[in-house]
C-alpha cells in the first residue's frame, strides 16, 4: 500500500517499490495516510500475536513512512482483502499487488474518474 501524490501512477509506484527494495527509503513521519490505513487494519486483524488465522505470513507489518509492506496468506478471507481494498480508498493509497507487478488506484480515484 503506497501514499504517494495525487498524480502518482502505476510506474510511480513501481519505481518506489524498486527504490525501497535497493534499501533507498522516504524519510520523516509515517504519512497520515499510512498511519491511518495501518491503524485501522490492525485494530480489525492483528498483527503483534500470532493467532490460528491470522491473514499476515509475517508479523508485524512493515510501515515505512510512504508504504505499508503485507504479505497475506494463502488462506486469507475474503473480508480481509475487501477491508484492505476499502481502508486503501478512505485513505487515498494506492496498491501494488507483488504477485503479477499489477498496481490499483483507490477505488476513490476509479469512481470519481468514471
Amino acid at each position: 500500500m503506497w501514499a504517494l501524490d495525487d498524480g502518482a501512477t502505476p510506474a510511480d509506484v513501481r519505481a518506489a517499490h524498486e527504490l525501497c527494495r535497493e534499501g533507498e527509503h522516504a524519510e520523516g513521519q509515517v504519512d497520515r495516510r499510512i498511519g491511518a490505513f495501518y491503524a485501522e487494519l490492525t485494530a480489525q486483524y492483528s498483527d503483534k500475536e500470532p493467532v490460528a488465522d491470522s491473514p499476515w505470513t509475517d508479523a508485524p507489518l512493515h510501515v515505512a513512512p510512504d508504504h505499508v509492506m503485507m504479505c497475506l496468506s494463502e488462506s486469507c478471507a475474503d473480508a480481509v482483502l475487501e477491508a484492505i481494498e476499502r481502508l486503501a480508498g478512505e485513505n487515498n493509497l494506492m496498491l501494488l499487488d507483488l504477485q503479477d507487478g499489477s498496481v490499483y488506484p483507490p477505488p476513490s480515484r476509479v469512481a470519481s474518474s468514471q
